[in-house]
């Protein structure tokens, strides 16, 4: 048996585990949230966030299914409300600082804040081996900027408890800086973005800005920038780069305000984004960030994960 095989079957040995996990249900030591507990979910009208709010909400939360498309957004709540449901839904595109706005206005009126918060919305214009950058900036700014401009807008609503708030960054092992595959290739900028403690938004600005300016001269295939899925897998870099940085920042908070924040790889999922080419269900896809999102272990900030498991940035 090759590599790809033995990779393939240890997979497919994982992902039955987390099935039959997904079976057993929360013991009342491990249950931290109730009804009251609000968590919002961007980009969550289909595929993972849809998948994602179905989930949270059957483990009895009260949840917010966002979306930029309110026509889309809302019959995606009729289906999650109609299956007996508690999903509620706003409008919010995450690169319109006043859509983001509103919705924060929403959240502190209605809600007084929230506990959870799920970064989903992304986007990807490169399906199968199709690796163009035309749409570089798009991508950047929606991925990790919108990401970026929403979390900052929303850290202020988290409630204060002594169980402490949670961000989940839904990302992928494409943006790793160390994989074997896909990493880039700059050993210098690898070491900077790797060190947690003089990392900051600057750093991550510079890097993006590098790379985006190499696109518009069409130098980025010389830059030593990941060959596959470039666009989304530096705007997925980034955002785990951030989440390594906002774990830091936010571990300084004092008691009964501490906010845990971790990144996931969903896998290659058969949704919209992979053009239905993936070889995860939407249930496996949604998994783990689910789980991050329950999680009672309050040690647990700053990490990255995949199929329940942490993995290197």
């Amino acid at each position: 048996m090759g590599n790809k095989e033995k990779a393939k079957e240890r997979r497919e040995k994982r992902l039955q585990e987390i099935r039959f996990l997904r079976t057993v249900p929360y013991s009342d030591h491990q249950r931290w949230w109730s009804k009251e507990t609000v968590a919002v979910v961007t980009g969550g009208n289909r595929g993972i966030g849809f998948e994602i709010c179905r989930q949270l909400a059957a483990h009895g939360l009260t949840v917010i299914l966002t979306s930029r498309d309110t026509s889309a957004g809302v019959e995606s709540v009729k289906a999650l409300q109609e299956g007996g449901l508690d999903v509620i839904y706003h409008q919010l595109d995450i690169v319109d600082s006043s859509s983001i706005n509103q919705f924060v206005d929403c959240l502190q009126k209605n809600y007084g804040g929230l506990d959870i918060l799920v970064n989903n919305a992304g986007v990807n214009f490169n399906l199968g081996s199709d690796n163009s950058v035309e749409n570089a900036r798009k991508v950047i700014e929606t991925n990790y900027y919108g990401t970026r401009s929403l979390t900052e807008a929303i850290i202020p609503l988290m409630k204060p408890s002594l169980v402490g708030a949670r961000i989940v960054n839904v990302s992928s092992r494409l943006g790793r800086l160390n994989g074997r595959r896909n990493r880039i290739n700059d050993v210098a900028l690898r070491e900077q973005l790797s060190d947690v403690e003089s990392l900051s938004e600057e750093v991550i600005d510079r890097t993006l800005s590098t790379f985006l300016e190499q696109v518009e001269d069409g130098t980025w295939t010389t830059g030593g920038w990941p060959q596959v899925y470039t666009d989304y897998s530096v705007s997925k870099l980034a955002v785990n780069a951030y989440t390594k940085l906002m774990a830091r920042k936010l571990s300084e908070r004092q008691e009964g305000q501490k906010i845990y924040i971790n990144c996931c790889c969903p896998g290659w999922v058969k949704t919209a984004l992979t053009g239905y080419a993936g070889n995860n269900t939407v249930e496996e896809g949604a998994d783990t960030g689910v789980w991050l999102a329950l999680l009672s272990d309050q040690t647990i900030t700053g990490k990255f994960f995949a199929e329940r498991r942490e993995i290197n940035f």
